[in-house]
């Protein structure tokens, strides 16, 4: 069975940089057939792609985001992580990590396997 768990700080202050840890149980993040993305969901707006990691190691960005995310992985450990620095309070969100077939997809029926969500609050 995959599961995904994402974990992050839950609070952080206006430009600093935050990190999510995505930890997936049940399928190797080195070997599986799918786009390992994250995205998020500000509080009454529509869910946002914000980038994804494939197992091969490429990684692909939202353009608009591109300059503040990171992504990497670590395969020893079976997790993926999101980076996104110099945080505004429009950085307020539920983030999701997710696996599916699809790159960049906003649609939740395009994705197999979800995370529960964390959320980020930026406030000082």
């Amino acid at each position: 069975q995959v599961q995904l768990q994402e974990s992050g700080p839950g609070l952080v202050k206006p430009s600093q940089t935050v990190f999510l840890t995505c930890t997936v149980s049940g399928v190797s993040i080195a070997t599986n057939h799918y786009f390992m993305s994250w995205l998020r969901q500000p509080p009454g707006k529509e869910l946002e792609w914000l980038g994804a990691i494939e197992p091969s190691g490429s990684i692909y960005y939202s353009p608009p985001l591109k300059s503040r995310t990171s992504i990497s992985r670590d395969t020893s450990k079976n997790h993926f992580t999101l980076q996104l620095s110099s945080v505004t309070p429009e950085d307020t969100a539920v983030y999701y990590c997710a696996l599916g077939p699809m790159l960049s997809s906003t649609s939740k029926h395009e994705y197999d396997y979800w995370g529960q969500g964390t959320q980020v609050t930026v406030s000082s």
